[in-house]
C-alpha cells in the first residue's frame, strides 16, 4: 500500500466523516477487517478525494446523490453529517433529495429525508 496516500486519506477522511469516528472505525477492525479498512482509506479518500480538481463540499454533495441512489442508508447517514462538515446546508441537503426521488423514486427520497432528519439532529448537537 502507498503510505502516503494512506496517510492523506487519513486526513480527508477524518476531516469529513470525524477524528473521533474515524480513529473509532480504525481501532476496532480486528484482523479480518483491517486491510479493508486500510486499502478503502488509501483508495477512497486518499486518491479519490485526495485531488483539487472537485472540492470537498461538491465531492460530498455528489456522493449523497449516489449512496442515496444506491439506497445505502446507513452510510448515507454518515455522508450527510459529513457534507454539512463540508459545508452543505440543509436547503442543499433538501435539494439533493428531491433529485433522488425524482431519479430513485420517492419512497427513496423519503428514506433520505428520514436519515437527514436524524443526521442533521446529530450535527446541530
Amino acid at each position: 500500500m502507498d503510505n502516503n496516500m494512506f496517510e492523506k486519506g487519513l486526513a480527508q477522511r477524518k476531516a469529513t466523516l470525524g477524528a473521533e469516528y474515524v480513529e473509532n472505525v480504525m481501532a476496532n477492525a480486528d484482523d479480518f477487517m483491517k486491510p479493508f479498512q486500510e486499502a478503502m482509506t488509501a483508495w477512497c479518500w486518499g486518491f479519490g478525494w485526495g485531488d483539487d480538481a472537485i472540492d470537498a463540499k461538491t465531492r460530498s454533495m455528489m456522493n449523497l446523490a449516489m449512496i442515496g441512489a444506491l439506497g445505502k442508508m446507513h452510510e448515507w447517514e454518515l455522508h450527510c453529517r459529513g457534507a454539512m462538515r463540508n459545508g452543505v446546508s440543509k436547503d442543499e441537503i433538501r435539494a439533493i433529495i428531491h433529485v433522488i426521488g425524482i431519479y430513485c423514486g420517492v419512497p427513496q427520497a423519503l428514506e433520505c429525508f428520514r436519515a437527514a432528519n436524524k443526521a442533521i439532529a446529530d450535527y446541530e448537537k
